[in-house]
């Protein structure tokens, strides 16, 4: 699990613009969505080509969220990288000059829908209620990209829990758009992963500072069951 520790700087940013740290304590759970970034084998098992040995350690609170949201009735989405030809084309800069040669056919085996490294990672709960989404970008929601965007506005989602891997590159990609998409965004402290805490907790300054609530797991959870725990008390 990553050290956190989210930059001072990006807390103080908040707190001179808005009387409190978090903003979207206040669910509405039948319009909330957890989106589960690459929680693949690709990513997380050993010895895979784009393994984040980090992102193993956030499977339990990741789970945790997910039992959270389907319990007050709200959609969890498991969103899977893909290599495939129409990425290859229309996002050729990457492939062509940014992902380098070294590992180009390793990824593109291990990202192939329906090969190992794309199938979600084992210890994930997934139940049948649970949505799969493909993509072929960093972010889900760049054109081109996947309908995710579609599927969630078709169940009158507006509001974002991000979780899985990696925190600065797919997590990070699809907060942000999602945002700039008037979603509202809560961003997992402890329940996205990547390469070392220094990327990681970069992230989640400029997510508290720009994009989204930033909160951990417990947090998340407790939001979630706040409505139902009152009613039960009531």
């Amino acid at each position: 699990m990553h050290n956190i520790k989210i930059p001072q700087a990006a807390v103080d940013r908040v707190l001179r613009r808005r009387a409190k740290l978090h903003t979207f304590e206040d669910l509405a759970p039948e319009r909330t969505a957890q989106v589960v970034v690459d929680l693949q084998n690709g990513f997380l098992a050993p010895g895979q080509p784009a393994e984040v040995p980090a992102a193993r350690d956030i499977v339990s609170n990741v789970n945790r969220i997910s039992a959270a949201v389907r319990a007050v009735g709200g959609q969890v989405v498991l969103i899977q990288n893909t290599i495939d030809a129409a990425a290859k084309q229309e996002w050729s800069n990457w492939f062509c000059f940014m992902s380098g040669e070294r590992r180009a056919k390793e990824m593109d085996e291990a990202f192939a829908e329906g090969s190992y490294g794309h199938a979600l990672w084992p210890a994930l709960d997934v139940m049948p209620s649970d949505l799969k989404v493909n993509k072929n970008r960093f972010g889900a929601f760049v054109p081109g990209s996947s309908n995710l965007h579609e599927i969630l506005q078709a169940r009158h989602i507006d509001t974002l829990i991000i979780t899985g891997t990696a925190t600065n590159i797919c997590c990070e990609s699809t907060a942000r758009d999602a945002m700039m998409m008037n979603y509202k965004v809560i961003f997992v402290s402890d329940g996205t992963a990547t390469f070392n805490d220094e990327e990681h907790n970069a992230t989640l300054g400029t997510m508290l500072a720009m994009f989204a609530d930033v909160m951990s797991t417990d947090e998340v959870v407790g939001c979630l069951l706040r409505k139902v725990n009152r009613a039960a008390s009531a």
